[in-house]
């Protein structure tokens, strides 16, 4: 076996002398060299470790350092960065292409409610969203209904708002509120996900996208004039109007010009007792209905609280377990043994008495066949009421703890009222006095379980979509009793009529 040779200095483990001056220089180069790496990795893990924890914060709305001039000191609320671009992120949203005139039609409608809660919002997203779809049934060319934020201040350089002293997102991602799921593409229709098989209509768009891309080419038509040829405070005329004037439409970019009372549906059409009455069967059958699903926030803060509304039994399987594809009417199917009640306060004696002055019916949405009705009561005034007549609407509208109690215990007579052992109170009211109504429902002896919204844990993001989780306990809820005057209560109403629920298991005040 040959052996190399070896030179006697480095065979040695001492060096000569006149190397070792060099060789502990070197030592030392190392031992700064492996130290500095060790800082520098140190300082970059902090770094981003602080870095991720900020920007954590800051899509989360929990820093406590973020602070606004406007309200010193107080806690300020998300505003739902993740949401915003997800719903950017769409893969119809084809940013980067060089032209976009092989996509469909798009039809916006910027005048759409704001500055008032998530009930007025919703409403009119619904009938939004049927227009749009009814619009690309009757027409080869399909259009993309373009959807748009919930939305409180329309100025864009204001992310908060002021409600009550308090700050409120200016602006909520509809995406934080109703379902959409771009990956497995089988539900979510109003913001931007997939219609079922058999439905062949693009996918909606963000404002923003349509806002981009359709910047001086857009086709504004008069909602002034396009509703004076119709005549109509009805939905159906209104929507079988407009889808055939859209069907006369050829340019790329379509938005409806805001009319004196707002968009295409307004507070005139919904405050019109039988407006949905000819639409109703064509829109409760249309996927903007069957296929509404609350967003994956709205139900984790049920699951979370799920113990709240009812005890369960170990059959029950939370929300977030059951497949992205299940119906509506399935997925949200009846808690036994629930009674939910939609109880207003606060200034809402004020608006109560307005209704009474213009002797108001119930909304359309609480208007549906089959509902037990509001009897305007006669002697009445344009802009007046007699104070018997004011009381009347006071019972209904803002009812006592002892008017709410008894006609809990009216309803409880009825055959859909058999088997009912808890109570949800879906209010806004103060703590005491939504005790004090907890403790006459659990005197009467017909419960065993009495809550209410004040009970309910929610996450910093859920807190501002609190009115949408507890639309779904009302939705799912075995017997319902709300407020004919709101349109929370109306948003539980279509879906309760819409998902099969018997029409007597659905009550007013």
């Amino acid at each position: 076996m040959a052996i190399l040779p070896i030179h006697l200095p480095d065979a040695s483990w001492y060096p000569a002398k006149g190397d070792r001056a060099t060789l502990f220089l070197r030592f030392i180069a190392r031992r700064f060299l492996v130290f500095g790496i060790l800082i520098a990795f140190v300082l970059f893990t902090i770094s981003r470790m602080f870095y991720g924890r900020e920007a954590f914060l800051e899509i989360s709305g929990t820093s406590q350092e973020r602070q606004h001039s406007r309200w010193p000191g107080v806690r300020l609320p998300p505003l739902y960065s993740r949401y915003h671009q997800y719903e950017l992120a769409l893969p119809q949203h084809h940013w980067h292409a060089t032209s976009h005139e092989d996509e469909p039609k798009f039809f916006f409608v910027p005048g759409h409610t704001w500055g008032l809660g998530w009930g007025n919002a919703m409403q009119e997203i619904l009938l939004n969203a049927y227009l749009s779809y009814k619009s690309n049934r009757a027409n080869e060319r399909h259009s993309r209904f373009v959807f748009y934020n919930y939305t409180w201040n329309m100025d864009p350089s204001q992310d908060y708002s002021d409600y009550s002293g308090k700050p409120i997102p200016s602006r909520v991602p509809l995406s934080a509120l109703i379902a959409v799921n771009h990956i497995i593409r089988i539900e979510g229709p109003i913001v931007g996900g997939a219609f079922p098989d058999g439905q062949h209509a693009p996918f909606a768009i963000a404002e923003e996208y349509y806002r981009t891309i359709c910047e001086g080419r857009k086709r504004v038509l008069d909602r002034e004039e396009i509703h004076k040829e119709i005549g109509s405070s009805m939905v159906d005329p209104i929507t079988k109007g407009w889808v055939q004037k859209l069907s006369t439409v050829d340019d790329q970019c379509v938005e409806v010009a805001r009319g004196q009372d707002g968009g295409i549906y307004t507070w005139i059409i919904f405050g019109e007792k039988d407006a949905m009455h000819d639409v109703w069967a064509d829109f409760a059958a249309s996927p903007i209905i069957t296929h509404f699903r609350w967003s994956p926030l709205v139900e984790l803060a049920f699951d979370n609280n799920r113990e709240v509304f009812a005890p369960t039994t170990v059959f029950e399987a939370p929300l977030s377990t059951i497949p992205y594809a299940v119906p509506s009417a399935q997925r949200y199917a009846m808690m036994k043994g629930l009674l939910a009640l939609h109880i207003r306060r606060g200034d809402y004696a004020v608006h109560c008495d307005g209704l009474a002055n213009w002797s108001s019916s119930f909304l359309s949405f609480n208007s549906l066949q089959g509902l037990e009705t509001f009897r305007i009561p006669e002697g009445g005034g344009w802009g007046e009421n007699t104070p018997e007549n004011i009381a009347i609407y006071r019972r209904h509208c803002f009812p006592t703890v002892e008017q709410i109690v008894a006609r809990v215990s009216e309803v409880l007579r009825s055959e859909s009222a058999r088997g009912l052992e808890s109570v949800y109170i879906m209010t806004n009211g103060a703590v005491p006095w939504v005790e004090e109504l907890k403790t006459a429902l659990l005197n009467t002896g017909s419960f065993k379980h009495v809550s209410s919204s004040r009970d309910t844990v929610l996450n910093w993001e859920q807190k501002y979509v609190a009115q949408a989780m507890d639309m779904l306990v009302g939705q799912r809820a075995q017997v319902f009793i709300g407020n004919g005057w709101s349109s929370v209560t109306g948003g539980v109403v279509v879906m309760r009529q819409a998902n099969g629920f018997h029409p007597d298991s659905t009550r007013f005040f």
